[in-house]
């Protein structure tokens, strides 16, 4: 399975950046596998571009790779047959070929250049500014290592800092989109390919041609010959030093434990040391800090937790991980009976959650409630917590919404106990006006949908 999705924004950039009468420098970077490559090859498609992907080799096979590469874009057999040890002279080369339209070049996984030779980075630098940026051309840097992406190419301590014209950081694949995935998979089922692929779209490309999901995870993630199975492992190695520390981190918060103070009781660490790896995991988008959507100030609220924001990480730390002693003794159908218990309602039905506040910002945009929100999340205060809460600060309009991945279809006992919550919730109080919005995958009772027809405060959606 080979589909191209979605990424009509990013392409729509690129373009731009190309029709630039001036040169471009564009740096493309995100998670392993969440699709930069495939980006970068449909933007080339029908242009003659040169690709490059680095390696980890040392940079003089990397040289004389991009050396081979661009001499078989231009035709240079002479490039080919010089023995060059000068960056400079390869990019020279391929500027000097006759081209009608803007030269066009693609690095991948450049920041395995600036591994092997911490000098490149200045190397490439002075390439730009002293041949490269005066010209018609456009350079596209790609890379999957977060970190070192950024400290290669964004950072203010980076040689390149203030050269790019333009930056992505690819993000996964929204849940609308997953039905141009799996068009013969509606409601509930989407919802839980969702909750273990996470928009990742080689994940998605695995989980494809299973009639199941549980069949999916079967053959995709418990199976030891499968890359799933060790993939956290794999991508915090790439990322971080101490992996066996951030992993104590991720299982702590997979297990319930959500609070800065709850994570450092059970890790025995104190908190300030754990903040520098929450930190590093936020930066890698793996963790995120909720708070309770009314916090005025966010950044110092103490109400906030710590959740593991992608998917397939968050289903392998509660699933996986705990039960690796039954995969690696040759018993996994202990872990998939597990898995098969417990998967809907300790996994799918929180991500539900978050395809709903993704659907509430699509309703907002459509016009839905006759004025728009400007923010929209989780909400709690002590024991009760509401799955959505949007505020219109404008208008002093106020929407409150419950989530049920359920087998039932839903009912009005559902809006009467989401309306007697409400009342706990002290943003203007007593001037708002309140909404009221229901998500169901299995639908609503007869009578709660006749309700939803005389009133105006309340939207179903299923």
């Amino acid at each position: 399975m080979k589909l191209f999705v979605n990424r009509q924004e990013e392409l729509c950039f690129l373009e731009k950046e190309y029709k630039r009468e001036e040169s471009s420098l564009v740096i493309l970077y995100g998670r392993r596998r969440v699709g930069k490559t495939a980006l970068a090859a449909e933007f080339i498609r029908n242009r003659r571009a040169v690709y490059f992907l680095a390696t980890e080799e040392n940079e003089t096979q990397n040289r004389i790779a991009f050396k081979n590469i661009v001499a078989e874009q231009i035709g240079g057999h002479l490039l080919r047959n010089t023995d060059s040890s000068s960056w400079n002279l390869i990019f020279q080369a391929w500027l000097d070929a006759a081209s009608e339209e803007k030269k066009l070049m693609v690095i991948d996984e450049f920041q395995y250049l600036g591994k092997a030779s911490p000098a490149f980075p200045s190397v490439f630098q002075k390439i730009w500014d002293t041949m490269l940026k005066d010209r018609n051309v456009m350079v596209i840097l790609c890379g999957s290592l977060i970190s070192m992406m950024e400290s290669q190419t964004l950072a203010y301590s980076s040689p390149l800092y203030g050269r790019r014209t333009g930056q992505i950081r690819l993000q996964q694949i929204p849940f609308r989109h997953y039905h141009e995935f799996f068009p013969n998979k509606k409601g509930k089922e989407l919802v839980a390919y969702y909750a273990i692929t996470g928009g990742v779209p080689k994940y998605i490309e695995l989980f494809h041609d299973f009639s199941d999901i549980y069949a999916a995870i079967e053959n995709n993630v418990l199976s030891k010959s499968s890359f799933l199975y060790d993939e956290p492992n794999f991508l915090l190695q790439r990322e971080v030093d101490e992996v066996g520390s951030y992993f104590s981190i991720i299982k702590t918060i997979a297990a319930g434990n959500q609070k800065l103070s709850k994570i450092s009781t059970v890790l025995e660490l104190k908190q300030t040391v754990i903040l520098k790896y929450l930190k590093t995991l936020i930066d890698l988008d793996i963790l995120e800090r909720e708070v309770p959507v009314t916090e005025e100030n966010p950044e110092t609220s103490k109400k906030g937790l710590y959740k593991i924001k992608d998917n397939f990480m968050m289903f392998w730390f509660k699933f996986i991980f705990p039960n690796l002693s039954y995969i690696e003794s040759g018993h996994g159908e202990l872990a998939m009976k597990k898995i098969r218990a417990n998967l809907v309602d300790a996994h799918i039905a929180y991500v539900y959650e978050d395809i709903c506040i993704e659907k509430m910002w699509d309703l907002n945009a459509e016009g839905t409630w006759g004025f728009h929100f400007e923010k929209a999340g989780r909400w709690w205060n002590g024991d009760t917590e509401i799955d959505i809460v949007a505020i219109d600060r404008t208008g002093g309009n106020i929407i409150f919404g419950e989530c049920k991945y359920w087998e039932n279809k839903v009912g009005v006992d559902i809006l009467e106990r989401l309306e007697q919550k409400s009342g706990q919730v002290e943003w203007k109080r007593d001037t708002r006006k309140n909404y009221f919005v229901l998500f169901s995958v299995s639908g609503f009772t007869e009578e709660l949908t006749e309700l939803s027809k005389r009133r105006k405060d309340l939207t179903l959606v299923v």
